[in-house]
This record gives C-alpha cells, sequence and structure tokens, in this order.
C-alpha cells in the first residue's frame, strides 16, 4: 500500500503534461464553449467515478448534485450578485450538504438498494426544483452573468472563462487523483474488494463510505456549477434522471477504476452529442449502439483495456 501512495508515476506525470498543453491549445482549435462543456462533464464523471470505481458504490442519483449546484451557483450569481468563483463555491458547497444528507441516508443499504435509494433522492431534488419559485420552473434560471473573476478580470469573453474553468476542472481532477492514491483511496478499494475482511481489520466502513460519497457529490456540484457558468443557465435537464444515466455512461464506457477512463468517456459522449446533433432523437440511439459495442468490445472500458495492454493502470 505505502509503494502506491509515495508520488505519481512517469506515465501519469506525461499524460497530465500533455493533457494540460492540449488543453491550453484547444479553445483555439475548436469552439470554446463546446471545449468548457466537455471539462466539466470529464470533471462530473471523474467525481462519480471516485464513488463507483474506487468506492464499490452505484448511485442512480448524480444528477441531484450536479443540478443543485448548478441551480445556486446560477441564482448566487444572477440574484446575489456574486462573483464567479464565490458562485462556483457557493454551488459546490451546496452539493457537499446535500451530499452529505443523502449519504447518510443512503449508505445504510447496500447493491441495488443503495441504487435506488438514491434515484428516490435524486427524484425528490428534481420536483423539488420543477416546484420551487427560485429555480424558475420549467425555464429554469437563464442569463446567468459571467461576471468578473476576483471582481477584476472580466469573464464575459469565452477565452477568459475557458481559462478560468480549466484551472477549475484540471485542478479538481489533480485533486481527485490525489485522493485515489491516498491512503484513504487504498482504504476504499479495500473496502470495494472485500467488505467485511476490510471490517475485521478495524475500518470504520460506513464512515468511509460516507466521506468517499460527500467527495464526489462535492465535485459533481462543481462540474455543475461550472457548467451554469459556462451556459449562463440552470435548467431541469441538470437535476433530470437521464442527466445520472449519462454519467453512468460516461464511466462505464471510458472505463470504471481507471483515472483517465471517466475523461475518455465523456470527452466521447459530449463530442458525439455535439456533432451528431443534426440526427436528433436518433443520437440517443447512436449512443446506446456505441455504448454496447463499446460493452462487448472493451468490456473493462477503452482505457480499461488499453491500461492491460499496457500492464500499466491508467
Amino acid at each position: 500500500m505505502a509503494a502506491q501512495t509515495t508520488g505519481m508515476p512517469l506515465l501519469h506525470k506525461v499524460i497530465f503534461l500533455a493533457l494540460l498543453a492540449f488543453l491550453i491549445v484547444l479553445p483555439f482549435m475548436v469552439y470554446p464553449v463546446f471545449a468548457m462543456k466537455v471539462m466539466a462533464f470529464a470533471l462530473f464523471a471523474a467525481a462519480f467515478n471516485l464513488l463507483l470505481g474506487f468506492g464499490g458504490l452505484l448511485s442512480f442519483g448524480h444528477a441531484a448534485y450536479f443540478g443543485g449546484a448548478s441551480y445556486v451557483a446560477a441564482h448566487a450569481a444572477k440574484v446575489w450578485g456574486l462573483t464567479p468563483e464565490l458562485a462556483v463555491l457557493a454551488g459546490t458547497a451546496s452539493a457537499a450538504f446535500l451530499g452529505l444528507v443523502i449519504g447518510s441516508l443512503s449508505i445504510r443499504r447496500q447493491g441495488i438498494y443503495f441504487a435506488m435509494v438514491t434515484l428516490a433522492f435524486a427524484q425528490m431534488v428534481y420536483f423539488f426544483a420543477l416546484q420551487v419559485p427560485f429555480t424558475g420552473g420549467e425555464d429554469g434560471i437563464q442569463s446567468v452573468p459571467r461576471g468578473k473573476l476576483f471582481g477584476l478580470i472580466s469573464l464575459e469573453n469565452n477565452i477568459s472563462l475557458y481559462f478560468f474553468v480549466l484551472v477549475l476542472t484540471f485542478g479538481g481532477i489533480l485533486f481527485l487523483y490525489r485522493i485515489v492514491h491516498s491512503p484513504f483511496g487504498q482504504v476504499l478499494k479495500a473496502i470495494r474488494e472485500n467488505e467485511p475482511r476490510a471490517i475485521s481489520l478495524g475500518y470504520n466502513v460506513n464512515r468511509y463510505k460516507l466521506m468517499v460519497f460527500v467527495l464526489s457529490a462535492t465535485f459533481a456540484g462543481m462540474a455543475g456549477a461550472i457548467k451554469s457558468q459556462v451556459f449562463q443557465l440552470a435548467s431541469l435537464t441538470d437535476v433530470h434522471w437521464a442527466m445520472s444515466g449519462e454519467v453512468v455512461l460516461m464511466t462505464l464506457l471510458g472505463g470504471m477504476g481507471t483515472i483517465f477512463g471517466p475523461l475518455a468517456g465523456a470527452a466521447l459522449i459530449v463530442t458525439m452529442q455535439n456533432y451528431l446533433a443534426t440526427f436528433g432523437a436518433w443520437v440517443t440511439v447512436i449512443q446506446g449502439v456505441i455504448f454496447v459495442l463499446g460493452v462487448l468490445l472493451f468490456r473493462e472500458g477503452i482505457i480499461g483495456v488499453l491500461s492491460r495492454w499496457l500492464k500499466r493502470p491508467l
């Protein structure tokens, strides 16, 4: 265990540096808003993967934290007049609180019962968002001002906003990486692999489950808060059950339990949605076909299979 927490392997350093270099030039190659959407969903998938891939807990309700934070961040920016960083912080904090409340109740169940409980809570959040006045109901919160970073730097320009989003998402992914490769992360893997043995070794399993649940909800909320700033909109789509299913798809397609798998899965799904939008509702069918093919051909996910071929963890 100690050997796995001593530092970042050279391969991972190279991948992260190459990824950072690519992201720096990306907004000059593609539409910046599209690139920001990819980064936000990559963070969302990475947060979900922390819970499922490393904690072994399948949640069908992560849209609650993503969408809940989106609404809070949008409201904070538009109504309270908070600067972008404070609006994102408010959204992230609200997701952490929601994760603490829902997680403390959900972890009392296991397996499919846990998944169904999280879905039920997410649906409660959805109907709450539909009914309360401050969310705007079916119209959502529109025309969210991007404001000025620290009250000084205007983020109305897409390029300026892009680098703000880059710092948040890349920093969040690095933080998740550190969590996974910390002693805490190793205990999570032990619980995932053999929970009774972890209990016999003296670990408070429920406490670890709650901690990883809250951490996952927090970073999912950060992704949602970022999304509301990018699109200047918080809507019911963000808290709909389909959003929870989408992040599961991203994680499984990219490679559950890998570091870079959810990032690849999110990039693939968002790219398909963007460039296949002309097919209308058929995009969902195409996604389903690709997912089936991915499961059949890459049972460990795209990055999972690549990791097995290279015989190195990715």
